[in-house]
């Protein structure tokens, strides 16, 4: 049975506890602001005025009154849209107005947001190895939170990609700092747990972006909407980086076992430790890991982006903060810890490539649950995303393992950057696919094609790297193994030149006494 270190964590002492708190809250607090755009696009699209327009069904309509009028399908028909009436003869049910989706909505959410985000991610992660952590973390912090309050008073597109532009640039500083604190307050045989805990804040913050995107926009504040849903998410953030900035203590940083074993290979230049991981991305098992996990990845940018406006074409009535409030924090914190438990037991007795089975059973059985969502109506939708997250989201840590096993120690820190580099940058981006296919087909095709469809395309790719893992891996250990003996051989061979030298100086004082 494997230990469970999850309560042994207390070891830590209370402070330590205390920081990982407030790195919780920093956290959850980078993904409740990201998302908020995705759940508030489409009144603020409705106000601001950007992306496409269609027949939306009206919100204030009931089902009864509706009847069989199908709103989304009555497309490029503004006059017919807005003539559609209800059961009654007298209702209006149908408004051609903008619904937050198109290439625009796209851009904020991919490009303009991911390519900063990723790119800002090297230099900070940089700064974290040379700089005060805890205060760069405050100050990134209350800038994002800056971005996400002035948000609230957007009136122009450009407004809001500029501020989208600036909200990438700071929320990449916070795990690298965040992860490299935490590597100094927690010893390594409790560091996983706390990054575990640390890592709930996705699903918090997600979760959170569902409840206050549905249910502050819909209190209607100061006949303010959406805006008040900024606000509220972007005020914490002050007072948050306030807290890290005067009550947190820079750790002293340390090294771990393995590092102080080779101190000297850590004491490359940052140049050739790039080098040496970028290499590590030629072998053809590095690459199909990555391209799998980009297509991942993607699938879950697309949908998660793409959830509230998919809801509020189709289904209107329903308010997603009910559900997406609890279902992503529930499956998906289940699912992450379901996966690696999982794939740790199934690799000792199996070998690492049993991860790769469990990376491409779980998107298979997930898979179904995520076409479920699509085909079924709510609140079975709703329903099928609990066994999707739960199948799901276990390829997080899994595809990590894989990647820390596939280079050599060394590097392992500097290649999973690479690799969360690689599969940011194309998955994220993934969403620009989505308003060309719905302009040829329709919203539900696209999220057919990228979200189901890239679960299954995603586990085909982990399939072919079954190919060419086992080899890579048996490669990087006898590798490291080969560089293991030389540097016994060249310690033996110093202890050798050591005893002669001693052996000639007693030979010598000998000669010069005699």
């Amino acid at each position: 049975m494997p230990q469970v270190r999850l309560f042994s964590i207390h070891k830590a002492g209370i402070y330590a506890l205390y920081v990982l708190f407030l790195l919780l809250l920093a956290y959850l607090l980078n993904q409740l602001d990201r998302y908020c755009l995705a759940i508030c696009t489409q009144p603020m699209a409705q106000e601001i005025e950007y992306g496409d327009q269609s027949c939306l069904a009206l919100k204030n309509v009931s089902k009864d009154i509706r009847g069989d009028v199908d709103c989304p399908k009555i497309k490029n028909d503004p006059d017919s849209c807005d003539e559609q009436t209800g059961t009654d003869n007298e209702t209006i049910v149908c408004d051609y107005n903008y619904n937050g989706n198109g290439f625009q909505y796209q851009l904020l959410v991919g490009p303009i947001f991911i390519v900063i985000y990723t790119f800002s991610g090297i230099p900070l992660g940089y700064a974290a190895d040379l700089t005060n952590r805890k205060n760069l973390l405050a100050f990134c912090l209350i800038m994002w939170s800056a971005m996400t309050l002035l948000t609230g008073f957007a009136t122009e597109y450009w407004h809001l990609a500029v501020l989208r532009f600036g909200l990438g640039i700071f929320e990449a500083g916070c795990t690298p700092f965040a992860s490299s604190i935490i590597a100094d307050y927690f010893s390594e045989d409790i560091r996983g747990s706390a990054l575990g805990i640390y890592n709930m804040g996705i699903y918090i913050g997600y979760s959170l972006s569902y409840a206050f995107g549905n249910f502050i926009t819909d209190a209607n504040i100061n006949g303010q909407g959406w805006r008040w849903t900024f606000f509220i998410s972007g005020i914490p953030g002050f007072a948050l980086g306030a807290l890290i900035l005067f009550t947190m203590r820079e750790p002293e940083r340390t090294l771990n076992r393995g590092e102080q074993a080779q101190k000297s290979k850590y004491e490359a230049t940052a140049l050739q430790r790039l080098t040496l991981a970028a290499k590590q991305f030629l072998s053809p098992s590095l690459l199909l890991i990555c391209i799998a996990g980009s297509i991942r990845n993607g699938a879950g940018y697309v949908w998660g982006f793409n959830t509230q406006n998919y809801f509020n074409l189709y289904y209107p009535n329903e308010n997603t903060g009910l559900w997406f409030s609890w279902i992503p924090l529930v499956g998906g914190s289940i699912g992450v810890v379901f996966g690696g438990v999982i794939s740790d037991n199934v690799v000792r007795t199996r070998g690492p490539v049993a991860r790769i089975w469990v990376l491409i059973f779980s998107l298979l059985l997930a898979a179904p649950f995520a076409a479920g969502t699509l085909f079924l109506p709510p609140p079975w939708a709703f329903v099928s995303q609990i066994p999707c997250y739960l199948f799901g989201e276990m390829w997080v840590g899994v595809t990590l393992a894989v990647v820390v096993e596939l280079v050599p120690s060394a590097v392992r820190a500097t290649a999973v950057a690479f690799y969360l580099f690689i599969i940011t940058n194309i998955g994220g981006n993934m969403n620009l696919l989505v308003s060309p296919i719905e302009k040829a087909s329709s919203l539900k095709t696209a999220l057919y094609l990228l979200y189901p469809g890239c679960y299954v395309l995603g586990a085909a790719v982990f399939l072919l790297s079954l190919f060419v893992i086992k080899r890579d891996i048996k490669k990087v250990k006898n590798r490291e193994l080969t560089d293991e003996s030389r540097q016994g051989l060249l310690a033996s061979d110093n202890q050798e030149g050591e005893e002669d030298a001693i052996n000639y100086g007693s030979t010598k004082r000998e000669g010069e006494i005699s």
